[in-house]
């Protein structure tokens, strides 16, 4: 070799440590001393339960469940590429243990919030009769509460002294062929609910009718029948409710975690237990503006189309509705994510047997999925079985935190050419290029070289 030629190698240079006290390993030129150490077989440290992470023994046996136990080597440097608490697993152990793992997905999230609620009527269909004069009932031709009734049939015969003046008054303005005061009169007959027709009658009768019969003023059916034959009735008094059954409400809460995803215009699923199998769909027609400062709830009122009136006031009912996710996002299996009261996290498959528990920070959940906002990247792989056990190992030594493309490295690997040695210090000055990573210039430095690396073949 040349007095000229200078050997290259290959170096790995450590972030916090100083330019005196970096690491050399050997590349080129080396005598194969540092090869021999590195390929000597590993012993292991201990030997551990796969169940039990805590008993430990010092060489091969059983575990207290009967299962082989697992040997423990001392961590290699590929470990160190994940960072702290990254644990390697023999494949037969992997096996053994029944770990299973599940791709993360980026996608749209279907959040479907359960809960329950009660059939009502169409309140903007549901109609209530007054009388808007004193009298008494004299004939009711709705019996009970439930009975359908038809528009324009007759509901009930009321005798009011009102009525019989309000009748005279029309009759005394066509005797006088007053225009002004017959105006006046059909108009108060109006304002009384009488109708075009029993006006045009009477005009054309000129005969009082003691007893007037008002009709439906649309089809349903009664509800909450409150008079009967000869009571005594005010405007103030509510006679009787006609709703329709065209369509229903169903009245909902939802917890107030969920709020904020109810909007109006949603889709909603419905089962009932009285019709097991059948489906109703509906949509979220009203959004209450306050929540029950109670149950911490927020109504929420669903509307369905009911042809065949299988859907019944007061019934109870299961509700789904269905809120999706405009934009996509990171989503887990529901499995994968281990929660405790103070941090989630989730096992990272790094490949190769390794693994390791990282912090998470959780968004929302569904039935399947759980939305991650911090600590996943899309192209991850995560553990969906047997993860606590991996999870209790890691985290002994894990800082839950992962290596990411933004992250500035422990460590950077480069090449560099060997100025001089100093083999009584067990130095060597090198020539090195420049660290982007870590937006380092080329340099000169002098490092120690490693143990098992033989300086007389440096040159």
């Amino acid at each position: 070799m040349s007095s000229k030629t200078k050997t290259i190698i290959a170096v790995i240079i450590g972030a916090a440590l100083g330019a005196g006290a970096l690491s050399l390993y050997q590349g080129l030129g080396s005598n194969g001393n540092g090869n021999e150490a590195a390929s000597a077989e590993k012993k292991p440290l201990y030997w551990v339960a796969p169940m039990d992470s805590n008993y430990r023994r010092d060489k091969p046996g059983k575990s207290p469940m009967g299962m082989d136990l697992i040997p423990v080597y001392e961590e290699e440097s590929s470990g160190d590429d994940f960072g702290p608490g990254a644990v390697k697993i023999a494949p037969h152990v992997v096996n053994n243990l029944g770990v299973r793992t599940a791709p993360v997905e980026l996608k749209n999230m279907h959040t479907e919030i359960s809960t329950v609620g009660y059939v009502q009527y169409d309140e903007d269909k549901l109609i209530h009769i007054h009388p808007r004069v004193d009298g008494w009932i004299e004939k009711l031709y709705v019996k009970a509460a439930g009975n359908p009734v038809e528009k324009g049939q007759p509901l009930y015969t009321l005798y009011s002294p009102q009525l019989v003046n309000a009748q005279e008054e029309l009759l005394i303005a066509l005797k006088r062929d007053n225009s002004s005061l017959i105006a006046a009169a059909k108009d108060r007959l109006k304002a009384l609910q009488l109708s075009a027709g029993f006006i045009q009658k009477l005009e054309k009768t000129r005969k009082v009718q003691q007893t007037i019969t008002f009709y439906s003023p649309q089809a349903g059916v009664v509800d909450g029948l409150k008079v009967r034959e000869g009571f005594y009735v005010k405007p103030g008094n509510t006679l009787l409710s006609i709703g329709q059954l065209d369509h229903v409400w169903v009245e909902a809460e939802v917890f107030e975690r969920d709020a904020a995803l109810i909007k109006e215009g949603l889709p909603v699923s419905m089962t009932l237990d009285y019709l097991p199998g059948e489906d109703w769909a509906g949509i979220v027609d009203y959004v209450y503006p306050t929540l029950n400062s109670k149950t911490r709830t927020l109504r929420v009122r669903l509307k369905f189309d009911n042809p065949d009136y299988q859907l019944k006031p007061n019934m109870f009912a299961q509700i789904s509705i269905h809120a999706n996710q405009a934009d996509s996002t990171i989503l887990v299996p529901k499995a994968a994510v281990i929660r405790t009261g103070k941090q989630d996290r989730v096992v990272l498959a790094l490949g190769d047997g390794q693994f390791k528990s990282i912090e998470v920070t959780i968004g929302r959940v569904d039935i399947d999925s759980i939305e991650i906002l911090e600590g996943l990247n899309e192209d991850d792989v995560v553990v969906t079985s047997a993860q606590f056990l991996i999870d209790s190992e890691s985290s002994k030594s894990s800082d839950f935190k992962r290596m990411t493309h933004d992250e500035v490295p422990n460590s950077v690997w480069m090449q560099g050419d060997v100025n001089s040695v100093m083999a009584g210090h067990r130095m060597v000055n090198i020539s090195h290029g420049p660290a982007e990573a870590w937006d380092w210039p080329e340099m000169v430095m002098d490092f120690t070289v490693a143990e098992k690396v033989d300086i007389d073949s440096l040159k």
